[in-house]
């Protein structure tokens, strides 16, 4: 028996990192009666190691909560835990596809930053019924009626009935779920109608294989039911329906405003694709959903196995972790220098992170990362276009017309005293300002930068300038013609393919500079100089010398003719100079990896 559409709530829970979405969660399912208290953990729905211990949510997940509302009814809640950070933004915009509305939850401490603002217009695009939830009122320093003023300010919803909770101690949590029940709209649908459901979400699982999770909005999905994705064509046999409270429950169907997961024997993840929509074989649907946004990585990096034994391994385990993750794409390369590996793209530096940490934890692989880089568009003499995803595959500058790198549009706020260090952060970091506003005692910053130069380290140096306070979020804007051009590091006059970029003709040298250094103090002496060299073309812009290892060949020799002391050392001196000519220079992986790690001018 399926509930009346009256009775159910379908919504998300949107905010900025760290506000509290997935200890709000927990509090709601505990006090629903989702799961008891010995089975209570911190964060329930964040079920990956990695996000437990780094206190992220990176996936969004569903629970499905029976609540005996004031009014004596019980109502269905469908909530949707979604991450905050702007690299996975892609999984709150499919999470808000299935939902009707949103709990905006806001720090009452921190009030309203820049990650919160970008959530809440994904939600206000999907037309969704917004209810403001001051979290953390527990704080000393919690100002819930300042933030209440922010919200209508900044963000311009009606606040004055905003909720406030503490999701640590409990306090006002049942003023949230009767707000979810009184003030979100139930969802609309036509039990009668041909199934229609909206594909939400895919992953792997090594025991059921692909997991679906679907919103039904309308008509009936049963167990044993033929179903076809429209956009594929493809038909299969649902095996298995059912929901998570937080537990996987199996039921016999969904029906209209209902959320639920099915197995239905699909083989590979890529078949079940994010945004589409699922009807019955026999009596189709009309019309289908639009679709989701095909994810844009704009990041890319070469992963390497430090053991080049462990190709095979990795190619596995990419394969493996595509299956989960949809926005993570990859394809062969080699590199003269790492030998086989894989270019892969991500949607931003945190996802690469997270990324390169799973495959070293959960596929135990050593890996090498190259420098970040973004996709460049460059015109050719011959009037051709093309997208340069690593910078080592540079056609010949003879043949550039023009270079484009993508720029996007950053919103920073931050405290009245870190204003002017974040301004000089992105001035040097290229950025032309386009409007700087206050709310309260907070600067609100809009900023062009290039994506080329966020993507290094931009938002740890943010970080750290405004000791944590400044928060960030970028969308990209256009492509723009810029003075870019190819730096080379050269390792004992040999270029190190891995640590090329394309970087502006002005910051070059700086650049360069930096890298060198760096690379001298991280490559260990040999028995010859290695000297370390920043290259754009034929023109060296920075140099540095490893000094050699010397090894006291005149230790045998005391006392006597100065001359035997003398012939021992040239005889050394001639053997160097031959190493020099043949000698291999073995960089170890934290060079790598701290060289790529920018400056920190």
């Amino acid at each position: 028996m399926t509930t009346p559409l009256d009775r159910i709530r379908n919504f998300a829970i949107i905010a900025h990192i760290d506000h509290g979405k997935s200890t709000l969660s927990d509090r709601l399912i505990q006090e629903t009666g989702g799961l008891t208290a010995r089975e209570m953990k911190e964060q329930v729905l964040d079920s990956m190691e990695i996000e437990r211990e780094r206190g992220i949510t990176i996936k969004a997940q569903t629970v499905r909560l029976d609540y005996r509302a004031d009014d004596g009814h019980t109502y269905v809640l469908n909530l949707m835990d979604t991450p905050g950070h702007v690299d996975f933004a892609y999984e709150v915009s499919r999470s808000l596809a299935a939902c009707e509305g949103s709990i905006l939850v806001v720090d009452a401490s921190q009030g309203v930053e820049a990650q919160t603002l970008a959530n809440v217009y994904q939600a206000i695009e999907h037309n969704h019924e917004i209810v403001p939830v001051l979290n953390k009122i527990d704080l000393p320093a919690a100002e819930p009626g300042q933030v209440r003023n922010q919200i209508e300010e900044v963000i311009g919803i009606d606040a004055s009935d905003a909720v406030e909770c503490s999701a640590k101690t409990g306090v006002g949590i049942h003023d949230v779920l009767e707000a979810i029940v009184t003030r979100l709209p139930a969802p609309k649908g036509d039990a009668a109608a041909p199934l229609k459901a909206l594909l939400v979400d895919a992953w792997y699982d090594a025991y059921l294989g692909v997991v679906v999770l679907v919103r039904v909005f309308d008509g009936y999905l049963n167990v044993g039911q033929q179903v076809r994705m429209m956009e594929t064509n493809a038909v299969y046999k649902v095996d298995r329906l059912g929901v998570f409270r937080p537990k996987q429950t199996e039921v016999d169907s969904l029906g209209p405003g209902e959320i639920g997961f099915l197995t239905a024997q699909i083989k590979d993840v890529a078949d079940a694709a994010v945004g589409a929509t699922i009807t019955d074989e026999r009596r189709p649907t009309a019309t289908s959903f639009p679709g989701f946004k095909a994810v844009q990585p704009v990041v890319f990096c070469g992963l390497f196995p430090v053991d080049a034994a462990d190709f095979e391994d990795l190619r596995a385990a990419v394969g493996r972790l595509r299956l989960n993750d949809a926005s993570f794409t990859y394809e062969m390369e080699t590199s003269a220098a790492l030998g086989f590996g894989f270019r892969c793209g991500f949607l931003g530096l945190l996802h690469l992170e997270i990324v390169q940490e799973r495959l070293t934890r959960e596929f135990n692989l050593d890996l090498i990362a190259t420098a970040p880089s973004v996709i460049y568009r460059i015109t050719l003499t011959n009037g051709d276009l093309v997208e340069l995803h690593n910078p080592a595959d540079m056609p010949d500058p003879v043949r550039i017309e023009s270079i484009a790198e993508p720029w996007i549009k950053a919103t920073i706020f931050t405290p009245d005293d870190y204003l002017g260090a974040v301004i000089k952060l992105c001035q040097d970091r290229r950025g032309e300002q386009r409007e700087l506003s206050y709310v309260g005692t907070r600067a609100m910053v809009v900023y062009d930068l290039p994506l080329n130069e966020v993507v290094f380290d931009f938002y740890d140096r943010l970080k750290s300038i405004s000791k944590g306070y400044a928060s960030f979020d970028y969308q990209i804007e256009d492509y723009r013609t810029g003075d870019l051009v190819k730096m080379q590091i050269l390792v004992n006059s040999e270029p190190v393919d891995a640590l090329s970029m394309l970087v502006h003709r002005n910051r070059a040298e700086a650049r360069g500079r930096s890298m060198v250094e760096k690379m001298k103090e991280l490559i260990p002496p040999h028995l010859f100089v290695i000297p370390i060299q920043a290259a754009l073309g034929g023109k060296i812009i920075a140099r540095e010398t490893v000094r050699a290892l010397r090894k006291d060949v005149t230790a045998k020799c005391y006392g006597g003719d100065a001359t035997r002391k003398r012939k021992l050392l040239d005889k050394q001196k001639e053997g160097k100079k031959k190493m020099r000519q043949f000698g291999k220079v073995e960089i170890p992986q934290e060079a790598f990896i701290a060289a790529l790690k920018m400056d920190e001018d």
